[in-house]
This record gives structure tokens, C-alpha cells and sequence, in this order.
């Protein structure tokens, strides 16, 4: 990066401030394994669509790092908030620990991918010789802008393990928490992945398949060129429809669908039901470098087991026929375990400005910590593997 007394950070607050190229030079440079989600493009197309705005409490505050020559040698992904909504990496309990006694929790700084509980790089920086030294500036030109605001906090969350341990290292407190996962083991079909399962399991499975697939449902991949409006208009209609009874509001507007379509469509698999022809459900994933990973769901007609289908049994398909090597199917969903999915450790940092509240809960997530690592192990011991899928034995003909 140069000589780092010469550093500069700036703060912009929308995307349309820099250049796209210079942003994705940093957030998926050469080498390191592509992240759609840390794009200009994606990120860009949620402040443009007026999905994370300030009007939704979403306040870009996007931090650059600018070397002695006045090139970006770094960027972060960061928001000024006044709620915890659309973070997925829970922090309630704390505001109101903290606002009994006194405190004012929000607002608070997040960097993150609003809405996007999927891990990436949040401190954005090529690789080489200076990346943990400007790693290390962003961090505390982070932590600085949180001062100057004075707002309580700074939470960054969904890293990679790298990233949290390093912020580990410069004094951030360290958070886990875990989701499901599907790992590929070098499966040449859906049917190699099932020999590694259980009888029992695989049974249960191309039934659940063979149901979601009654009353003349067919599932189809929509992606890249072949995207239409039409396609985006029926997934809209699915996601408001399922947001609205589970959530209330959903988060995403319909121009923020158009936007990926035009901007990364080849980023996005979308398995698209229909029955007698017309859409009834959908799944949005985004395609990374080495994972698949699954976003959005909704249905309009209810038929046993098309979630299953169309979320985790065909998002495992395509990254079999991809060479993926994970499928990361979003926030909850211990059902997923029995499909495949096995637990897997998200990781968060944060920096708290009161120096009684950070004891208090540093000393909580030392314990949080231990649960987490107790909870991934009991799972595991229910995984559908059998006792000696490792050896990918040839299988008896239970199938």
C-alpha cells in the first residue's frame, strides 16, 4: 500500500461515489474466490432500488482507504443504523441491556450485506505484502468514524475465519454462531451424494422428491441471458406474497430484482415451479466462486416438500453440475439437517465504545462461544452420513 502514515480514509455515503472497477478491484480481487455479494453491482443495486437507504435505516457510510498517491488500496461495506433489523446476527438483547441502564444503543455502525446473512470479506483489500497492514487501517479508521459519531457500537459480521481472527487480534470482541451447509465430496450426481447417506435418508429423500414433483409440478434453472421482467414479476409476486405472512414487510423492492438482471445476471440461478405452465414458486440463489449461495423463497401455491425441492434438493444439483464446492442455504433451519446440511460456524466481530457494556458482554460471548461449539458438535452427531461414507463404498441395492 505504501508507506501507511500517508493513508487516507474517506467515508461515501452511496456507491455511485466511486468507480465500479476500482470497488471490485478490492472486494474480489484476482485470486481470492469471487463473492457476488460484496460486488459494486449487488450492493449498489440495493441503495438504487431503495432497499438500504436512509429512509429504511440503512445510512451508507462506505469507508475507502486511499494511499499517498490517491489510489484505493482498500474499501468497506458499512452502514450508520437505528435498528437491528435485516442483520441476521442478533443483537436486541444487548440494546436493551444497555438502554436499561442508561445507555443509548442506537444508532450503531454495521458492516455488513443488509438482508444477506452470507459469509464474505468485509475488510476489502487485493492480496499481498500490504494487506494486513491495510486490513488494519480500515479497521481503525472504522472504529474512529464510530467515535467521531458517537455512536455505541460497530458490528462486522458474516466474516471469513481469517477476518475474525485478525480482529480478533486488534482487540474487536469475537462472536459465533452457526448455520447449515452442504459440502461436496467430489459428487459426480445427486444420486452419488445420496450413496453417502443413510438408507433411511436416501429413502425419505427421493420420496420428499418424488412428491414435490405430483400434480404436474415441474422445476426449471432460469439464469443468465435467459432472465426476463416476466421471470423477476412472478418471483416478485412469490416473495412479497411469503415475506408478508412471515415477516410482515419484506425488505427487497421489485426495481432491486431488475437491477441484479441487468447488472449480474450470470450470478443468479433462479429455480423457477410452474404447474400447468404457470409460475407458482421460486428460489433465488446467487453463484459465487466456489458456493451456491440460496437468498429468497416464495410460493404462491403450497405443495408438500417444493421447498425442500426447490431450495436445497435442486440448489444441490446445480452445484454438483458447477463443481461448487458448498451450498450455503441462509439463516435457521435445523429441518436442513436431515437433508444434507450439516452445522457450520458464522463468525462476527465488534467494538464497543463503553468500556463497562464491552466486559459485560465479552464475558457473555466467551459463554456463547462454548454453546455454539457444544451445539455444532451435538448436531453433527445427527448428520445423515452413513458411519462410513468417508470410504465411498459402493452401495447395496437399497436405493
Amino acid at each position: 500500500m505504501g508507506d501507511r502514515e500517508a493513508a487516507i480514509i474517506k467515508v461515501i455515503d452511496s456507491l455511485s461515489s466511486v468507480d465500479a472497477r476500482l470497488w471490485d478491484i478490492c472486494a474480489n480481487p484476482d485470486g481470492d474466490p469471487y463473492n457476488p455479494f460484496v460486488s459494486h453491482a449487488f450492493l449498489s443495486a440495493l441503495e438504487e432500488s431503495g432497499s438500504a437507504t436512509r429512509r429504511t435505516g440503512w445510512l451508507a457510510q462506505h469507508v475507502l482507504l486511499e494511499d499517498g498517491d490517491g489510489n484505493i488500496a482498500g474499501c468497506m461495506p458499512m452502514y450508520l443504523k437505528n435498528h437491528s433489523r435485516g442483520e441476521y446476527v442478533f443483537d436486541y438483547g444487548w440494546a436493551n441491556a444497555f438502554e436499561n441502564a442508561g445507555g443509548r444503543y442506537y444508532p450503531k455502525l454495521q458492516s455488513s450485506v443488509p438482508f444477506t446473512p452470507a459469509t464474505g470479506p468485509r475488510l476489502l483489500t487485493p492480496p499481498g505484502r500490504g494487506r494486513e497492514a491495510a486490513e488494519d487501517t480500515l479497521i481503525a479508521g472504522a472504529v474512529e468514524i464510530c467515535k467521531r459519531h458517537e455512536t455505541s457500537s460497530l458490528h462486522i459480521t458474516f466474516l471469513p475465519e481469517r477476518q475474525w481472527k485478525r480482529l480478533g487480534e486488534v482487540g474487536l470482541l469475537q462472536r459465533t454462531d452457526q448455520q447449515f451447509h452442504w459440502l461436496n465430496r467430489g459428487y459426480r450426481s445427486f444420486d452419488d451424494f445420496l450413496s453417502d447417506l443413510s438408507s433411511r435418508k436416501r429413502k425419505m429423500i427421493r420420496k420428499e422428491r418424488e412428491r414435490a414433483h405430483s400434480n404436474g409440478v415441474e422445476v426449471e434453472w432460469v439464469t443468465g441471458s435467459d432472465l426476463t421482467e416476466e421471470h423477476w414479476d412472478a418471483f416478485f409476486t412469490f416473495y412479497m406474497d411469503t415475506g408478508a405472512r412471515k415477516w410482515g414487510s419484506p425488505y427487497l423492492t421489485r426495481e432491486f430484482f431488475s437491477l441484479v438482471g441487468e447488472r449480474m445476471a450470470d450470478d443468479v440461478l433462479l429455480v423457477m415451479a410452474r404447474r400447468g405452465g404457470n409460475p407458482i414458486a421460486g428460489a433465488l440463489n446467487f453463484i459465487g466462486g466456489e458456493a451456491l449461495y440460496g437468498r429468497n423463497w416464495g410460493a404462491i401455491e403450497h405443495h408438500p416438500f417444493l421447498h425442500f425441492e426447490c431450495c436445497y434438493y435442486q440448489a444441490i444439483e446445480f452445484a454438483i453440475e458447477r463443481g461448487l464446492a458448498r451450498v450455503e442455504a441462509g439463516a435457521q433451519g435445523e429441518h436442513k439437517l436431515a437433508r444434507g446440511y450439516v452445522p457450520s460456524r458464522t463468525y462476527s466481530a465488534h467494538w464497543i465504545a463503553n468500556s463497562s457494556f464491552r466486559e459485560a458482554v465479552s464475558e457473555y460471548l466467551e459463554r456463547e462461544r462454548q454453546h455454539v461449539d457444544h451445539d455444532i458438535e451435538l448436531l453433527g452427531e445427527y448428520a445423515p452420513f452413513r458411519h462410513d461414507a468417508g470410504a465411498r463404498e459402493q452401495q447395496e441395492d437399497d436405493f
